[in-house]
This record gives structure tokens, C-alpha cells and sequence, in this order.
């Protein structure tokens, strides 16, 4: 048995990541301060005597003795993270401070949940881990973008300097239950709006691409990429490499939900990526083949009967 902490653990990933790793036999200690996490996330687990729930924001230091650390605090969609947007800066950047001080001391393996964002509006389709990307860096996506990409330079410096054991990832579009029904992110949108029988919302032409993974492949690469070899550190790319336009997903949507719902066509936000589409070689040669086996389809019947669950009980 492991002693694990998982910041941000009651957010929609860290849940499903702390709900594995206590079905694999661990101690899971869950930290949050509920700016996007929910408590409800991860209720059912309360009464497992070897999960604790703490309240803590991960910009203030914190101590504790773990064996390892999965660090994914930090709002990840634009209508939350833009909300405060220096808030947001001093999660990814201070957190990681905090969270790395915490492993040198007492010599944990600490895992950094980075983000496709650093790679911005990508110049080269699909993106791998050695594109440095294509960042506004005063854009209004940059307090997340650059947030962090400064915590991989702090993750390698700490590696580097101070011999700290680290593991660093780069997420793709996830999706899946627990995600916040209000949270703007594209599936979730497009879900709640076919369910509600409202227009769905389409940003720009609707040409632009995304690859979606859903959580539980998302979670099988994080601790596939945790106890991989001590000498890769990464970055990688956890994604699903299967690519669709918002067109395309608005149509499964609304297949899936029998909605007879139309496309409502809006402006696109500034600094929106035209395109997001994963390279997984690199996980596929390191992480034991790891690759993502749930399709769309399947993925979003799961994701729908959550959100329809969810819509009844309000």
C-alpha cells in the first residue's frame, strides 16, 4: 500500500483518479480548495477508512509524508480559469512550488498534469512532445497557457537541481462523468444544450478540431506514466488521437440524445486553437502500449446518461 496525495483530487479527473487508486489498494489522501472541485465528486468514497478529504489550497505550503503525488490543482476550462485569471497563475505556478518543495523533502515521486495548451495555436498537426508551441503570452488564455508551461520549467529545474523524482504529462481534451455541467467546455456544453433541447452553440465555423479521451484512458495513462521507468520523466502526450471537428461532435450529440436541437453559430473566441490533435508515440513505447480503447460514441453515452441524471435532480 502506497500513501498517495492527489491535489485538486475532488475535481471531475482527480476523482476518477482517486476513486483507481484506492480500488488498487492505496491510501488517498484527496487535497481541494472546491474553486472548480465538488465535493460531490467524491462523496461515495468518504466512508473508505483509507481516503481522507482535505480542504487546502495549494498555493500556501503544505506538509505531509506521501509517497507519491499526482499535482492536477488547477482550473482547467477557459470560463473558470479566465475568471481569475491571476488566481489561475498563482495555482499552476505557486502550487508547483509548493508541491515540489513538498517532494524534495520527503523524497516523493511527484507527477505534474500538464496541458495540450502549451502548445497554443499549434503550427504543426498533430503535436509532439518536442514542439514548443505557438503561446499568446499576454492573450486572455495565457494566465492557463503560460501557468503551465512555467510549471514543467519548474518541474525540470527542481528534477535537475535538486534531483527531485518527477513525471510530467500534457492532457488532451478529456470528458467524461463528474465533468461540471457548466464548466464551457465543449462537450459538456454541447451535451447539456441537446438535453435541455436548446440551440448548441458552435464558435466560428465549426471547422476547427479537437480529439477527446475519455477519463478512465486519461487515468490509466497518468499511473501508467507514474510507474513507468525512473529515467523518463517526459513530458508526454496523453490524448486520443482521433480527430473531429465541432461539427462532427455536435451531430453525435445530438444523435445520441434523439435532440432536436440547431447549431447556433457564434463568433470564435479570441486565441482558440484551429486545431488539437495528439502524437502518442512517445506513451505508446514507454507507457506499455498504452493507448486510449473507449471510442466516442461509447464515451458519450456514459457522459450523457450522467449529465441527464444530473439535469433531473435539479
Amino acid at each position: 500500500m502506497k500513501r498517495i496525495l492527489v491535489t485538486g483530487g475532488a475535481g471531475f479527473i482527480g476523482s476518477h483518479l482517486c476513486e483507481r487508486l484506492l480500488n488498487e489498494g492505496n491510501e488517498v489522501i484527496c487535497l481541494d480548495n472546491y474553486f472548480t472541485g465538488n465535493k460531490q465528486n467524491i462523496i461515495h468514497l468518504l466512508n473508505n477508512p483509507y481516503f481522507e478529504l482535505i480542504r487546502h489550497d495549494v498555493t500556501h505550503p503544505y506538509f505531509i509524508e506521501v509517497d507519491e503525488i499526482y499535482n492536477l490543482a488547477c482550473p482547467a476550462s477557459p470560463v473558470h480559469y479566465q475568471h481569475n485569471p491571476i488566481k489561475t497563475i498563482k495555482t499552476s505556478v505557486m502550487g508547483a512550488i509548493n508541491m515540489l518543495g513538498l517532494a524534495k523533502r520527503i523524497n516523493a515521486k511527484i507527477l505534474q498534469a500538464s496541458t495540450s495548451e502549451v502548445y497554443g495555436d499549434p503550427n504543426i498537426h498533430p503535436q509532439d512532445e518536442n514542439y514548443w508551441g505557438n503561446v499568446n503570452p499576454i492573450g486572455i488564455r495565457s494566465c492557463y497557457d503560460e501557468g503551465k508551461r512555467c510549471a514543467e520549467s519548474l518541474f525540470f529545474n527542481y528534477n535537475a537541481q535538486n534531483n527531485v523524482d518527477i513525471k510530467v504529462i500534457r492532457i488532451f481534451n478529456t470528458y467524461g462523468p463528474r465533468m461540471n455541467p457548466n464548466d464551457g467546455r465543449v462537450v459538456s456544453n454541447f451535451i447539456v444544450q441537446a438535453l435541455k433541447g436548446e440551440d448548441i452553440t458552435i464558435f466560428g465555423d465549426g471547422m476547427q478540431t479537437r480529439s477527446f479521451q475519455y477519463v478512465d484512458d486519461l487515468v490509466e495513462g497518468m499511473i501508467r506514466m507514474m510507474n513507468s521507468r525512473n529515467d523518463f520523466l517526459g513530458p508526454v502526450n496523453i490524448g486520443n488521437p482521433n480527430e473531429f471537428t465541432m461539427l462532427e461532435l455536435a451531430q453525435e450529440v445530438i444523435n445520441l440524445t434523439n435532440s432536436k436541437s440547431k447549431l447556433s453559430y457564434m463568433p470564435l473566441p479570441a486565441d482558440d486553437p484551429t486545431q488539437r490533435q495528439p502524437n502518442i508515440d512517445l506513451a505508446k513505447k514507454e507507457l506499455n502500449n498504452w493507448e486510449p480503447t473507449v471510442q466516442l460514441k461509447e464515451g458519450l453515452t456514459k457522459t450523457i446518461e450522467y449529465f441527464d441524471h444530473i439535469l433531473k435532480m435539479k
